[in-house]
């Protein structure tokens, strides 16, 4: 059998949900390269890891693990969020998408997305909404988003 190149893409860029153990492989270094992420100490860790397993299926965090190198190069998630309108229907929330600049080209932003749009449809949700910037909508467009509205923010710290 002969083994193509995507092929062994696919065998190593899996995606996956966030482990314990993904502290030492790069994950914080990673979400440092998306935004404002100060260094977490193991202990902190390890409690927001705990916190967010208690939510199970309502807060999914994922990640690609490069299995050459043993780094995390692509991470992503998505929470769900229960409403009263829509006949008490969910919607998902996808935050914290980011490709590793040594790896990105290779799709993995899109299979993320996949990962995290698959979730919240199997999880009941009636949609799936993000925020990005201007620069990412042609990204996100390919991924079957379209635009809408505006986002605002007001900011505490």
């Amino acid at each position: 059998m002969q083994t193509t190149s995507s092929s062994v893409e696919e065998e190593i860029f899996r995606v996956r949900k966030l482990e314990i153990s993904d502290k030492n492989k790069g994950f914080i270094e990673l979400l440092q390269q998306l935004t404002v992420c100060d260094s977490v100490s193991h202990e902190r860790f390890q409690e927001r890891f705990q916190e967010l397993a208690k939510y199970g299926d309502d807060h999914l965090v994922c990640v690609i693990e490069d299995d050459k190198s043993g780094k995390i190069v692509a991470t992503g998630s998505v929470f769900i969020e229960k409403k009263f309108i829509r006949n008490c229907g969910k919607v998902g929330h996808i935050e914290d998408v980011v490709v590793d600049s040594s790896v990105r080209g290779k799709q993995l932003g899109k299979k993320i997305i996949g990962f995290l749009t698959d979730h919240a449809r199997l999880t009941g949700c009636y949609k799936v909404i993000l925020d990005c910037n201007i620069d990412n909508i042609p990204f996100y467009e390919k991924c079957g988003f379209k635009q809408k509205e505006v986002q605002m923010v007001k900011y505490f710290i």
